[in-house]
């Protein structure tokens, strides 16, 4: 499968779903295969089919729950390894995510029953809704 002066353990060409999961984007391959099915996978830019082959200096755009990575592809990787062996084959683009607001809504003691259509008016004013 090694082309002509490659190094042994690093394949010639791999599959986007298969690169995906190998290096734990995904925990599963069908899970990579349904993302690059439902077109949350780019490949440089494009929708890309799960049989896509990719190449070292290939960018990735994985939209994940919440947000989108950004993986350039440094290293062919056809078997999952662990995580440490994982982040050697792709460079992290993603840009830092900003932290998440705290609500300040108020909590209410424990047994206290439910809320009085005043307290009801209160949460909703604080969450926005009225």
């Amino acid at each position: 499968m090694s082309t002509p002066g490659s190094t042994s353990n690093s394949p010639a060409t791999v599959r986007v779903d298969a690169w995906l999961w190998a290096i734990r984007a995904y925990k599963t391959r069908s899970a990579a295969t349904a993302a690059c099915r439902a077109g949350h996978v780019r490949l440089n830019g494009n929708p890309v089919k799960a049989s896509q082959p990719v190449v070292p200096g290939d960018t990735l755009r994985v939209r994940q729950p919440g947000y989108e990575r950004i993986l350039e592809v440094r290293r062919l990787i056809a078997k999952r390894v662990g995580a440490e062996a994982a982040s050697h084959c792709f460079t992290d683009h993603t840009p830092e995510r900003p932290p998440m607001p705290a609500l300040g809504l108020p909590q209410r003691d424990r047994g206290t029953g439910r809320p009085t259509k005043k307290d009801r008016r209160e949460m909703e004013r604080l969450r926005g809704q009225h």
